[in-house]
């Protein structure tokens, strides 16, 4: 029997078409996606499947298509359980990497997915705005040693400020920061034994001190909003302690704007505390890759399957009793 978590991506999980299969399939994620469309006062849902790509991967496009779609994949998910005539599982957690907060926070009964929608919406603009003028810029660095990141942050600190905004798995990092700090690092990882550091194609500095000012203006924009206490364990993202109350929630989707996201630290967590099984519930396989590079002996599995009926697989349809 196995004791689960739903995992939800973020930023860059994003792809055109994503979803489209799924909300042609099911009614439940037709209904998501309007629900999303009518929050927004546009149509998130065909930009999602038809795009074009560079309005989509746009911060303030792309984060709210993803809590939708996602949201509408676990709406989905839900849907065929019931049809199998099989009780959904009750997570022992749920758990959002980055924006995917949000998404987890949706699926845990803290916010609505219309607040959520339009959250996201202005975290990108919050987000795009922040940081004075200054340039920043995100790499992604492979294959160094957690012994030598301080030295890689180093070659970075005379030019600006640098700092890590994701540990995603054992030898992957991103860094963020002022834009030629992140590049003046990305220039000698392979001086400090990296296979490479990759620039990603990102204009902010996420998880840096560069979005102090977006942290600053999404406290007065959550101030007036709904939030309960999850009905499922969530975890922070800098250092994956359990949130408990709304206020608690609240809170971590200011903080984590300026502070990392140690992926490692939340599925280590989760084993630690029994969890065997973790469902990546949304568009991609970004999730289900790095945890089954932190914790091997997990079961990790996409519901994203394009060979799949209507785009989605279905775990536990054999009737295996899952416990929460």
């Amino acid at each position: 029997m196995d004791r689960i978590a739903f995992v939800f991506p973020g930023q860059g999980s994003q792809s055109v078409g994503m979803g489209k299969a799924l909300v042609e399939a099911s009614p439940a994620a037709a209904a998501v996606m309007a629900e999303a469309d009518e929050a927004l006062g546009e149509s998130i849902s065909r930009m999602a499947f038809d795009g074009p790509a560079e309005q989509l991967d746009l911060t303030v496009n792309s984060q709210p298509a993803l809590v939708a779609v996602s949201i509408a994949f676990l709406a989905a998910l839900r849907e065929r359980w019931a049809e199998a005539g099989i009780a959904a599982p009750e997570p022992a957690y749920t758990a959002g990497h980055s924006m995917g907060q949000y998404t987890a926070m949706v699926a845990a009964g803290v916010i609505s997915l219309a607040d959520a929608v339009r959250l996201v919406r202005e975290r990108g603009r919050q987000m795009q705005a922040s940081g004075h003028g200054r340039s920043g810029a995100m790499a992604a660095i492979i294959g160094l040693d957690d012994a030598r990141i301080p030295e890689l942050l180093a070659l970075g600190e005379p030019h600006g400020s640098v700092t890590v905004a994701n540990r995603n798995s054992p030898g992957q990092i991103v860094i963020s920061g002022d834009r030629a700090a992140v590049e003046a690092a990305v220039a000698g990882v392979k001086d400090l034994g990296a296979r490479r550091g990759i620039l990603l194609p990102v204009s902010v500095a996420a998880h840096s001190s560069l979005m102090a000012e977006a942290a600053e203006g999404m406290a007065k924009v959550l101030a007036p909003i709904q939030f309960s206490a999850p009905k499922i364990p969530l975890l922070a993202n800098w250092d994956a302690r359990p949130i408990t109350t709304a206020d608690g929630a609240r809170a971590e989707l200011i903080e984590h704007l300026t502070r990392g996201v140690d992926w490692v630290a939340a599925v280590q967590r989760m084993t630690a505390d029994g969890v065997t099984a973790f469902v990546e519930v949304g568009p991609g396989k970004v999730l289900t890759g790095l945890i089954k590079r932190i914790e091997p002996e997990a079961n990790a599995l996409a519901v994203d399957e394009a060979t799949a009926p209507g785009g989605i697989a279905v775990p536990f349809t054999d009737g295996a009793a899952v416990n929460n």
